[in-house]
């Protein structure tokens, strides 16, 4: 009774002192200066869907190709089980470490003993070894807990990892089609570029223009022509950029020549007092590499104590024979105790060491918020205005095309000069390159908007 009181009396020692964890507690910052941080990492309900909302199939093929295929996302992945298979090691260190031995070993004069000259002794051993290290002062919980916090960051990153590839699909998405518009506008000007040159030559003809004439509307016909191998290098770029992002050869996309930029049916909404740092998977992550950091204190701090270690063997020693029973039956426990002492020096620089780190990640956490923050409003201030210089200049492309109507009869009466139709037809050919450039920059500031808010962002 006494023997079980006593091995309780240790075993409740020693989880005592095994509860104890040197170094600091970690605590979630709960404000940055005067942005707010109060939730954990949470992802965007639509966040594996919210391209849907271009009803565009197109779209949704490239985007669900390429979060299967993507090889960037696999390694993401990958990055995750290891991250977690680091922490299950870290994890077990908490338990008692065991083997199974069998060994033989032979020896001539063990001894100096002159009885043993020329004495040859032979001996088997098989059994279990052990060994535990007693987490007297929380290294191997701290170790757990920088663990536990590296593989939750990876988890976190292959999140972000995914908000990534789908926005650049989609932006590259938008670049592809958004060439293939220019290309067509460029196609369509030149045909009506075309249809003036063939009445500048008649009028030609008709001695009722001149060779200036001819001269100035095939400069303007050469100016755009000009343009279309940059539209077209725009068009390969942006096809080799979706290829490689679905893993396969350039060339091979089947996305249809009717050149359409995908729009929204309902605007944006921003919801007031939602909290859109918790979707922001880069602050999440930056946030799990702190605690991570935080607890490496912990890990170093814990050196300047001593480590308490036991070790054990049960099993059996016999000789020649190889008998196994009751005579030939061996254990051994060997608790050992070690300090570094001498080498406190290098523990407090190790301490300092991770002290600094631990700054450096919450140096590193601050400014992601202070990004994310700035980067959400830029790319809504970005997105608003894009399309108050879209409807703009639809309205200038419209205009324009009535003007060239209007100066085009005048031209064909007699009545107008050829340089007034020259003028507005360089002034449409202008603007609707342009509203097709904004058609581009729009949809792929309206991604930005989707990206920099992690899918969180709601559709009214």
């Amino acid at each position: 009774m006494r023997n079980k009181l006593k091995l309780t009396t240790i075993a409740a020692l020693v989880a005592s002192l095994s509860a104890c964890a040197v170094g600091p507690d970690y605590q979630t910052p709960a404000k940055v200066a005067d942005i707010s941080f109060t939730s954990p990492y949470q992802q965007a309900e639509h966040l594996q869907s919210w391209w849907q909302a271009f009803d565009d199939a197109a779209l949704n093929q490239l985007i669900s190709r390429a979060l299967v295929e993507n090889r960037t996302l696999v390694q993401a992945r990958a990055n995750v089980d290891r991250a977690y298979a680091v922490f299950r090691d870290a994890n077990d260190d908490f338990l008692p470490k065991g083997s199974l031995d069998a060994g033989y070993q032979a020896s001539e004069n063990a001894t100096l003993s002159p009885v043993d000259d020329g004495v040859i002794t032979r001996g088997y051993s098989t059994g279990a070894s052990l060994s535990w290290d007693l987490d007297l002062f929380g290294k191997i919980r701290r170790a757990s807990e920088a663990a536990e916090a590296q593989a939750q960051q990876a988890d976190i990153l292959w999140h972000d990892a995914q908000v990534q590839l789908i926005s650049q699909v989609a932006t590259s998405y938008g670049e592809y089609r958004g060439a293939q518009l220019r290309l067509v506008v460029a196609e369509q000007n030149l045909q009506n570029l075309q249809q003036s040159r063939t009445i500048v030559l008649a009028r030609l003809d008709a001695g009722m223009a001149s060779e200036l004439e001819l001269a100035q509307i095939d400069a303007q016909l050469h100016q755009v022509q000009a343009m279309v191998p940059a539209y077209r290098v725009a068009l390969l770029t942006a096809d080799a950029t979706l290829s490689a992002l679905l893993a396969q050869r350039p060339g091979q996309l089947k996305l249809g020549a009717v050149p359409h930029l995908p729009e929204l049916s309902q605007p944006v909404a921003i919801v007031a007092g939602e909290n859109y740092l918790r979707y922001r998977a880069d602050v999440a992550g930056a946030e799990r590499l702190l605690a991570a950091r935080t607890a490496e204190i912990g890990v170093a701090t814990a050196d300047l104590y001593p480590n308490l270690s036991v070790r054990g063997f049960l099993g059996f020693i016999s000789g020649p024979g190889l008998a196994l029973n009751s005579d030939t039956q061996s254990w051994s426990v060997a608790p050992t105790l070690s300090w570094q002492a001498a080498d406190l020096g290098s523990v407090k620089a190790r301490i300092r060491q991770a002290e600094a780190s631990s700054q450096m990640a919450l140096a590193q956490f601050e400014q992601q918020v202070f990004n994310a923050i700035n980067e959400m409003q830029l790319s809504l201030n970005s997105y608003n205005l894009s399309r108050e210089q879209q409807l703009s200049t639809e309205l200038q492309w419209q205009a324009s095309n009535k003007a060239v109507q209007i100066a085009r009869q005048r031209y064909n009466a007699g009545t107008g000069e050829f340089l007034d139709l020259l003028d507005t037809e360089r002034e449409l050919l202008r603007s609707r390159d342009q509203l097709a450039l904004l058609q581009q920059q729009s949809f792929i500031r309206l991604v930005a908007i989707y990206r920099s808010f992690g899918g969180g962002i709601q559709l009214m």
